[in-house]
Order: structure tokens, then sequence, then C-alpha cells
């Protein structure tokens, strides 16, 4: 007898799916969740991933390429704009409805002392934003203000999952980049 031959569309299938259930819901602390969104069962996802920390892995690292595309291209130099007016936009929609999914599950993630699922992803976090703001920065002259910008975000950030204060965020947040120039 022939065993089934694993098929990748059908995996990455479940995968999307698995993503988008914990961008819309966070990680599940069981496998069923997972299933009932990727529209099989708890015995197809431990074939097609293995283990449930394995599938929380690729869960997390999927979405986490979806955050670098989608918070890259906003905080990416366009012609004719200057780079405080894309941070503005940038924040916005990283703090609205279409970013806040990546903030709490990464945020949840970071907040994890023994990063069991994803070991030193408290520092790519963090690095992994440096460049795109540091080129931001170089479009005024001042591409060493990449870490200053990068902290500022990162802390407000913090300071708005804590405190559900968006108001006072973003009003830091302008402040900041009136500082900046903008």
């Amino acid at each position: 007898m022939v065993g089934r031959h694993k098929q990748p569309a059908i995996r990455d299938r479940i995968l999307e799916a698995c993503v988008d259930h914990a961008l819309a819901h966070g990680l599940p602390d069981r496998l069923e969740p997972f299933a009932v969104a990727a529209g099989t069962s708890t015995r197809m996802l431990i074939y097609h991933f293995g283990t449930r920390d394995v599938l929380l892995r690729e869960t997390l690292g999927r979405a986490r390429q979806r955050q670098r595309d989608f918070f890259g291209d906003l905080l990416a130099v366009r012609p004719g704009e200057p780079y405080p007016a894309t941070l503005r936009r940038a924040w916005q929609a990283m703090t609205g409805p279409a970013g806040r999914p990546y903030l709490t599950v990464f945020g949840k993630l970071r907040e994890d002392a023994e990063q069991q699922l994803w070991p030193g992803f408290r520092r790519e976090s963090t690095t992994d934003w440096l460049q795109p703001l540091e080129d931001g920065m170089r479009s005024l002259g001042r591409p060493e203000l990449g870490t200053l910008v990068l902290a500022v975000v990162r802390g407000l950030l913090m300071d708005l999952e804590s405190t559900g204060d968006a108001a006072r965020a973003d009003q830091a947040f302008d402040d900041f980049l009136g500082m900046l120039g903008g």
C-alpha cells in the first residue's frame, strides 16, 4: 500500500487560514480553532505540520512576513512626499484596524519571557524595522535618526497596547513628527 503524498498547496492553504485566524483571534492554546478555521481536522494539521509548535512557528513566521510587507510598504520613501508625512500615514495604518492584529499577536510574543516559539524574536522585531526607517530619515539628511524614530514608535506602541489611550499616543506621535519638521 502506498501512503499519501503530502500536497504543498493544501498545506499552504491551511497555513494561510491559520494565519488569518491568529491575526483575528490570537494564537490558540489548542489546535481545534485552527482546524475549524482551515476547514480540516486536528489530525490533518499534525499530518501536514508534524507538531503543534511547528504549526505555531510557521503561522507566526507567515504572519510576520505579511506584517513586514505591509509595514515595509508603509515606511517606504515616496517621491514628492516629506518623510514625516509618510511616518504619520504609516502610524495611522499601523495603529488602525489593518495594523492592530499584527501589533496584538507580536506584542504578546514579545512579552513571552522564554521566547520558546521564536527564540530571538525581541531582537529581530526591533532590528528588522531599522533599515527602512534609516532609509526614510536619509531623505531628510539624517539617517542616524532611524534608531530614534524606531524607539519612539516602539515606545508609543507599547504605551498604546498597555493603556488603550489612542488619542494621547497619536498626539505624542504628532508632537514627535513636529520636532522632526513634519
